[in-house]
């Protein structure tokens, strides 16, 4: 029996890969973006509250009236924008489900979609399941701002779709009102849709601001955003997200969302609700700067090369040049089984597999648990001669 291969990705993700790794090797897991410390005690309390008061059924399909009213709501008083709880938002099981439901509203065989890479790596698969074509257009590197020439030239009669992702997983990079400005001007008078990725919106650092594709007028009435629970009360486990569309574009995303997966957890989104709702909630850029912060001085004990901190998200990439010439991934593996620190290799956020020896560190963790992950990493030596004959000794020297 032949079962269809519906994308060009192979195996598990690189998240499931070096998480396992880690695992095998009791390595720190610096390597997919979750948090290792708890939530705010009162959402775990409020989840507590809703099982105990009787939200254990399903739902509404488009998501709980509370919590669809509590993000326009925060969404007034954060961006100044208005959104219709009832057209224009529907809670989803996580950002990467919204992501796909979203391509699958839109996408039929031999359309186009632009991905800016490096990407989030769910996008191309996502875009080659709904029988598309992704076109990559990289990214300027070390900034990984966008090359606006290159994504004009990248357009085509079957362009469909552009996705972009602001704050940018893996790099941290963000963009600017200029940005959105520059894509409006290419996609003027085409019918392209924009999905926007905007999962680490409230994670910006150093005084910057999250603009959001809903703040632009132009580009809202053609896009789809993403947003998650998860990364923002540091509760990824939960799987809550949203999309935030038109109401026209809104329809045709429940038409796909109601045979998906109709509904989602109702105990959470009840305690997210209510927390939304509170006077004042935590200020979770500020306890993630300072997570950053407090990692980026640590990481000065390393031979790592740091091209500027991370504008956004969890993560900060780094530069391993000067130590090894080693692939990324061989890299990454290499640091997880001889040092006991787990990371991404950024090539796996490429379809081509572009690597420029840069790896991803995730700093949403506790101080204790980047304190002992660069304390493994400081013991790192240059690697001078032939890289596997040096990686072994450096291994043998370790266990010496």
């Amino acid at each position: 029996m032949q079962l269809p291969q519906k994308h060009s990705a192979e195996g598990t993700t690189i998240f499931t890969v070096m998480s396992a790794l880690a695992q095998q090797h009791s390595a720190i897991n610096l390597s997919q973006g979750f948090p290792d410390f708890p939530v705010d005690q009162r959402l775990g309390q409020l989840l507590h509250e809703a099982v105990q008061e009787g939200f254990n059924q399903y739902a509404p399909m488009p998501g709980l009236p509370q919590l669809r009213q509590a993000i326009s709501n925060d969404f007034s008083k954060r961006y100044g924008v208005d959104v219709n709880p009832d057209t224009e938002i529907t809670i989803t099981p996580g950002a990467t489900y919204a992501i796909y439901t979203a391509f699958t509203s839109i996408l039929q065989p031999g359309d186009e979609v632009i991905v800016l890479e490096p990407a989030y790596d769910s996008y191309i698969p996502n875009i080659e399941t709904n029988g598309a074509k992704a076109i990559t257009v990289p990214l300027i590197s070390p900034s990984f701002k966008v090359d606006w020439n290159k994504v004009k030239d990248a357009i085509s009669a079957k362009t469909k779709a552009i996705i972009v992702n602001t704050p940018h997983n893996p790099t941290g990079a963000i963009w600017t009102r200029q940005d959105w400005d520059q894509l409006a001007a290419l996609v003027r008078n085409t019918d392209i849709i924009i999905v926007s990725d905007e999962v680490y919106e409230q994670l910006v650092f150093d005084g910057k601001e999250h603009y959001t594709v809903l703040q632009h007028a132009e580009l809202r009435k053609r896009s789809f955003a993403i947003y998650s629970f998860g990364k923002v009360f540091n509760n990824t486990g939960w799987k809550i997200g949203y999309c935030i569309a038109p109401p026209d574009f809104t329809k045709a995303f429940r038409r796909i969302h109601q045979f998906l997966c109709f509904s989602v957890n109702t105990p959470a989104q009840y305690a997210i609700a209510t927390y939304l709702s509170q006077p004042r909630l935590p200020d979770v850029a500020k306890m993630m700067q300072q997570k950053r912060d407090y990692f980026l001085d640590l990481l000065k004990k390393t031979p790592f090369k740091i091209y500027g901190p991370a504008a956004g998200s969890y993560f900060q990439t780094v530069s391993y040049e000067q130590i090894s010439d080693m692939p990324d991934r061989e890299f990454a593996e290499y640091l997880t089984k001889e040092y006991g620190v787990a990371t991404i290799p950024i090539s796996a956020f490429y379809l081509g597999k572009k690597d420029d020896k840069l790896i991803r560190f995730c700093f949403a963790k506790k101080e204790e648990t980047l304190a002992k992950a660069v304390d493994r990493l400081s013991k790192l030596q240059p690697m001078v001669t032939n890289t596997h004959s040096s990686a072994l000794l450096s291994g043998l020297t370790q266990q010496g």
